[in-house]
């Protein structure tokens, strides 16, 4: 069993206000509830045995459910603004730390998303998971539907599996998701230049 998230839920609320201050605290919880997730979907969905979950934005109470079912790594791949409006990004700082969260932020366009945007982030999240068996990573946009995919089927093409399984594996697990032609064959034209994940490649530095 995954070693749990070392920020417990009940450490949650006095993290998250010290860090925000109360009026951004405060907006969190009035913007999470303008403009969140929304009820029709599922907050998050664990991907069989990969140790990665793919969800939709954080709440305030749901950043607590995730560090209980131990989370402990976060990639964000909502775009700037998003992030700015809904402070989701600080939340998930304070309570996982600034070293455990990553970022890809990336509008769901539909169009080609340059490497520039979430390869880091993939490779970022490819290495917590090779390097710590007990790392369980969050990756998310706004439902949990397009761009989290996107950079989960990164990660785990970085990690080894085929096209056809990563893409396999995401969509049962995560069925209300879609993997988008444009995204996917993002990731395939990025791997195809000879890339190495990042902690493959700092190996390679010291060699």
């Amino acid at each position: 069993m995954a070693k749990k998230a070392g920020h417990a839920g009940g450490h949650y609320p006095s993290r998250l206000r010290v860090a925000l201050t109360p009026i951004r605290d405060a907006w969190f919880r009035l913007a999470t509830k303008v403009y969140g997730p929304g009820i029709r979907i599922r907050p998050w969905t664990w991907i069989g045995d990969e140790r990665i979950a793919i969800g939709s934005v954080p709440t305030p109470e749901s950043l607590q459910l995730l560090a209980r079912e131990g989370v402990t790594h976060v990639v964000n791949c909502r775009a700037h603004l998003q992030t700015h409006f809904s402070q989701d990004l600080s939340a998930e700082r304070a309570v996982f730390g600034d070293r455990n969260v990553a970022v890809a932020p990336m509008w769901d366009h539909g169009r080609h998303q340059p490497p520039e945007k979430w390869a880091r982030a993939a490779e970022i999240a490819a290495g917590w998971l090779d390097d710590d068996p007990n790392a369980r990573v969050l990756i998310h946009c706004q439902r949990g539907r397009r761009r989290s995919l996107f950079v989960a089927y990164a990660v785990l093409r970085l990690r080894g599996r085929s096209p056809e399984v990563a893409a396999r594996d995401l969509l049962e697990y995560r069925h209300e998701a879609r993997l988008v032609p444009t995204y996917r064959k993002a990731v395939e034209d990025w791997l195809a230049t000879g890339v190495k994940p990042i902690h493959q490649a700092d190996l390679d530095a010291v060699r």
